[in-house]
Parts: C-alpha cells; structure tokens; sequence
C-alpha cells in the first residue's frame, strides 16, 4: 500500500501576496504598476502649466486694468489743466452752497466755479467706485436708479467754459437733479466705460 505523500506548505520566506495575480496592494488588490519617468514629467508639466494659467491671466488683466486706469487719471489731470481747473478739493463751503456731497475717496478731482450777478456755478470732476456714486446720489437726494443710460446731461455752454468732451463711443448715463429755490439744480453726466471706476461730470447751478 502506497502510503501518502504529505503536502508541503507554503515557505514562510515568501513574499505575501505573490503568485499568479501578480504584486498585490495589503488590501488584496492589484497593485499600479510605478509611473515612468516621462509621464512623471509630462504630468507635472501639465499641473505646472495649468496653475500659472489660473494664476496668471486674473493677474495680469489686474495689471492691464491698473495701468489703463492709472493713465486714464494722468490724462485728466493734464485736461484739467488745460482747461483752468484747480486740481483738489473744493471748500467745503462750496459743497455745501452747491450741494455736492463728493465721497471721501473720490480721485482725481477738479473743479472750477464761475460767480456772476445771475448764476454762480461749481463744476466738478471726479472718479470713483460704485458704492460712492450710488452713495453720492443717495446723499443729493436721488439715486443710481434715475441715471439713463446714453443721456449727457452737460449743457454745450457748461462743457465748452471747461473744455469737457463727451465723445458717442463712451458709456454715458446722466440725470437732472432740480431742486426748488434757492437750492440748486445740478447736472450729472456718468462715465461708465469702465464699470468699475465711473467718472462723474457734475454742474451745480445756484442763483443769488
């Protein structure tokens, strides 16, 4: 009688998880096969380039914007100039009788003021931000509302005395803010080609 063969079992210097499936993770799965070297330079390459993408394009019309807003200003300090405005502030006396309640942070501000036995006037120019235009509004006693689009509301006397040019290709938008006497009535007139940064053109008119 042929007795049995017994089975030998498995070394116990084997690797664990060895055999017919291949490399297998330590839950029993099959193992990724270890990137080459190529694909580990293609694939950061491409999350390389995909950030500065992400990055850089906000940035750089971040940039662009600033230097287009940053010579716009330039630009309308030498047209004040040229047009006899006094760069600054008016008095505040002269926002007060002329009820123009111009926000704290406005730029580039110009204003010029005309007195005769009939009308005194204030001219000003000013830019600024959303919130400050619909608070400037707010604090004459209108709104943002009330602008309509496409309408110049400076009168050709008014721009030719301080040399204003309100050129078709640019987004206006003005209003007529009549008061009773002896409050004036100011003429507003909005540049908004630049959403961010609204220049206002205002006129105030007030009789002695």
């Amino acid at each position: 009688m042929t007795s049995a063969i017994p089975r030998q079992s498995p070394s116990q210097d084997a690797p664990h998880g060895t055999g017919r499936g291949g490399k297998k993770d330590k839950h029993g799965k099959k193992a990724k096969p270890p990137e080459s070297r190529r694909h580990v330079i293609v694939r950061r390459s491409l999350t390389l380039a995909i950030i500065v993408m992400l990055i850089g394009i906000p940035a750089g019309y971040l940039l662009v914007s600033a230097e287009q807003s940053r010579q716009g200003g330039v630009n309308k300090e030498r047209e004040a100039a040229n047009a006899g405005l006094t760069v600054g502030w008016p008095s505040q006396v002269q926002r007060r009788i002329y009820h123009l309640p111009i926000p704290l942070m406005a730029q580039n501000l110009a204003y010029y003021e005309t007195n005769n036995w009939k009308t005194n006037r204030l001219y000003a120019r000013f830019a600024t931000t959303p919130a400050d235009l619909d608070t400037f509004l707010k604090d004459m006693g209108t709104s943002t509302a009330a602008l309509k689009e496409g309408e110049v509301t400076i009168k050709p006397h008014d721009r030719s005395t301080v040399g204003w040019v309100f050129t078709p290709r640019r987004k206006w938008s003005g209003l007529v803010y009549a008061q009773k006497d002896p409050l004036p009535t100011v003429d507003i007139t909005v540049d908004r080609t630049v959403p961010q940064r609204p220049w206002v053109y205002a006129v105030s008119t007030a009789t002695p």
